[in-house]
């Protein structure tokens, strides 16, 4: 099984929120945390160890690197294992992104030219968390400003084929694609058709705000329309899936990011109970 997160809507927990959740138990069907986050141990971990025994919990990595060129962080791989072990996540994710070369680490997920050569190198990286780990892998697809010349392959068919090579299941992430097209010119939509729906284990949904004519993928403001409706087309094709709502910047006050994740929850219950019906 590629997950078993709940087939509903989930929530970001970012650490300012943490007291709140632990004091309050808000309704939340399950929570995602940024693995990184937790490898030190102490209070944080402390922390969401009890939070994990009230809700499920989705592990999301941001600082692996699967594209880098070199070998991946042994040590950031054994805290990985270790937290693995340690909370028993629904799920494991981890970006389609390099974020180091040659000794020298970059804060951002920086997407992997699809050239030549790519999809053996993502597959074998892949396969090496998966085997260390003894479960799959969610990869997920990320924000791009600049193109690539060579390119041979979409990021749909990427995932896919990765997918297909390695049994890793996959993270869709809407927004991006959205930031992708507002940027790019991508077609959202032709690349989610190219995924195999039995992959898609998890759903993220996010703002962007744009700065100097680009758009940036920050996740400091409210989902647009548009990353809704690619929700609600993806939803009626793939049926019910586990959809997170993420917020990294501009948190502001747990109350007023419930009330958001509350519409995106209510509005999620009602499409799917409809699919779930029409499939019926």
């Amino acid at each position: 099984m590629l997950a078993t997160l709940p087939l509903s809507a989930g929530l970001g927990l970012r650490a300012a929120h943490v007291e709140t959740v632990l004091a309050e138990h808000p309704a939340i069907g399950w929570w995602e945390v940024h693995s990184e986050n937790y490898f030190g141990g102490g209070a944080p971990l402390k922390s969401l160890l009890a939070i994990r025994r009230d809700y499920p919990l989705s592990l999301h990595g941001v600082g692996l690197g699967l594209g880098r060129i070199g070998e991946l962080d042994a040590q950031h791989l054994a805290q990985l294992r270790t937290l693995v072990q340690r909370i028993e996540p629904a799920a494991v994710s981890e970006h389609l992104a390099w974020n180091c070369h040659a000794g020298r680490y970059y804060n951002d997920l920086l997407p992997v030219p699809r050239v030549d050569g790519v999809i053996a190198h993502l597959a074998s990286r892949i396969c090496q968390v998966q085997d260390l780990l003894q479960r799959p892998l969610l990869i997920e697809n990320v924000s791009a400003y600049v193109s690539f010349a060579g390119e041979v392959i979409g990021e749909g068919e990427l995932m896919a084929e990765l997918h297909r090579r390695t049994g890793c299941g996959l993270l869709v992430d809407l927004n991006n694609f959205h930031v992708n097209a507002l940027n790019l010119g991508i077609a959202p939509r032709k690349e989610i058709a190219a995924l195999p729906a039995a992959a898609v284990a998890e759903i993220h949904v996010a703002g962007f705000e744009y700065l100097d004519g680009t758009a940036i993928d920050t996740h400091g403001a409210p989902a647009a329309p548009a990353v809704l409706e690619l929700l609600d087309d993806a939803l009626q094709t793939w049926g019910p899936r586990p959809v997170l709502l993420e917020r990294d910047s501009n948190l502001g006050a747990f109350a007023a990011l419930h009330r958001e994740y509350r519409q995106l929850a209510s509005h999620i219950q009602r499409l799917q109970g409809a699919t779930l019906e029409a499939m019926s």
